[in-house]
């Protein structure tokens, strides 16, 4: 058995019924040319060959000694978590969405290793669908990108085995002479001291966020500061989940023009989305939202896990014009990454960890809808840049789906593919009414700071 790190455990501990801690992708794909009317069936019956589970595919969670651990399944079967499903007519993206948000909201067995792929057929155009859902104890978003675009290949010629199928990458073990064994059985506790040396800048600059004052930067971004909305609730268990790509292109644009970066616009055009479906609820508060940005803290090599810190964003919504919202965005922003650049990989993680220490008691006395850490969570996960393909079929099209919590019923997630940025809207389907609007507006948003 392997223990779990205290952040990936913290997924476990924080599900339940109206709270699943998984998260998902959603991918489009076109079939080969020359494809017969089987060609889906024949894809799922040569991924239901591939019967044996690598880890982390194969590992399940147990409860031990106070702890979680992954244990090995030894009654792994198949077709628990691969399943073959067809869309009502007419086959639109509107089925294809609806069935996806159901599937969003089902929490995952955890007597089984915690994943499942849904291959889904009977879209109007003729393409498949793949709905890979990954429970965030095992994989974080850029991990889990990561994995699955290691399914697929460049060539649209090669077959690869699917995502259980792969053999972990391993490093080559060194040969380890008599003195690097006694350093070695040393190691943890040296390793302790030098991690508590090193965490502990992490720890002081986490609580100091909490405590400063921000009275004379009004652009920054401090837990706390975020205004209460009709976000900040809590959630039920049904789920629903919008997407839409827009051209990258359109994004650099913008980007050249006003010397910003992708993700400073892509937050601008959020920010422009979510003033714009507040107002239609006449709900736009006088002061600027707060999102909290995940920020990637992953070591080269590392896979699997999580590795995540956060900074938190002014979202400037409460500025009517586009472009001063914008450059309000990229100051806030410039501020939080100053903050944290000089920081070390582990004190960035001590960092994000105590300036979120006083979300669990906020969450479980209510406090957290009346003052709220941050209002909703907005994520950019880095994409493919090459045409990729399936067993044949080519991804067309990308969204992650994410993890909406109590007092924060929303979460956006970015995720680029080649020329193309997908937006995902995943929510509680009671709390966040009409998501299916948030895209107009995204697009109305985009519009606006194109126009000026």
């Amino acid at each position: 058995m392997k223990p779990l790190s205290p952040m990936d455990a913290m997924f476990l501990w924080m599900e339940h019924r109206r709270q699943p801690m998984h998260v998902a992708g959603l991918q489009l794909y076109t079939p080969p040319p020359g494809a017969g009317p089987d060609f889906i069936h024949e894809l799922v019956e040569k991924f239901r060959k591939h019967t044996e589970a690598k880890p982390p595919f194969n590992l399940r969670p147990v409860f031990k000694l106070g702890h979680w651990f992954w244990e090995e399944d030894d009654d792994f079967e198949l077709d628990w978590h691969l399943r073959h499903s067809a869309l009502p007519r007419p086959g639109r993206i509107r089925e294809l969405l609806a069935l996806v948000s159901r599937l969003h909201g089902t929490l995952m067995d955890r007597s089984r290793p915690l994943w499942e792929m849904n291959i889904i057929e009977g879209l109007a155009d003729g393409r498949v669908a793949v709905y890979v859902k990954l429970h965030h104890a095992m994989f974080d978003g850029v991990a889990a990108t990561k994995m699955l675009q290691s399914t697929l290949s460049e060539d649209p010629h090669e077959d690869k085995p699917p995502p259980w199928a792969q053999t972990p990458r391993r490093r080559e073990a060194k040969a380890v002479t008599a003195p690097a064994a006694a350093r070695k059985l040393l190691q943890p506790l040296f390793d302790a001291v030098k991690i508590g040396k090193d965490i502990a800048p992490g720890i002081r600059s986490g609580l100091w966020e909490i405590v400063r004052s921000s009275q004379t930067n009004p652009t920054d971004a401090k837990p706390f500061q975020a205004p209460s909305t009709m976000f900040n609730v809590k959630i039920s268990g049904s789920r629903r989940f919008a997407a839409q790509s827009y051209s990258l292109e359109r994004l650099k644009k913008l980007s050249k023009r006003h010397g910003a970066t992708i993700n400073d616009v892509s937050l601008a055009i959020c920010a422009g989305a979510l003033r714009k479906y507040l107002q239609a609820h006449d709900a736009l508060p006088d002061k600027p939202l707060i999102a909290m940005v995940p920020v990637s803290i992953r070591a080269e090599g590392q896979e699997g896990g999580n590795q995540v810190g956060m900074i938190l964003a002014n979202l400037a919504t409460h500025v009517e014009d586009p472009v001063e919202r914008l450059q309000q965005i990229m100051q806030s922003t410039t501020q939080a990454k100053q903050r944290i650049s000089k920081m070390s990989r582990l004190q960035q993680m001590a960092h994000t960890a105590a300036m979120a220490t006083p979300l669990g008691p906020s969450m479980l006395t209510g406090q957290a809808g009346k003052h709220p850490i941050f209002n909703v969570v907005i994520s950019n996960v880095p994409g493919p840049k090459h045409p990729l393909y399936m067993n044949g079929f080519h991804l067309d099209e990308t969204y992650p789906i994410s993890i909406p919590i109590d007092y924060a019923a929303l979460n956006i997630t970015l995720n680029g593919l080649c020329d193309q940025l997908g937006f995902g809207y995943t929510a509680c389907r009671k709390s966040v009414p009409g998501l299916q609007r948030m895209l107009d507006y995204t697009e109305e948003s985009l519009e606006e700071l194109e126009a000026v």
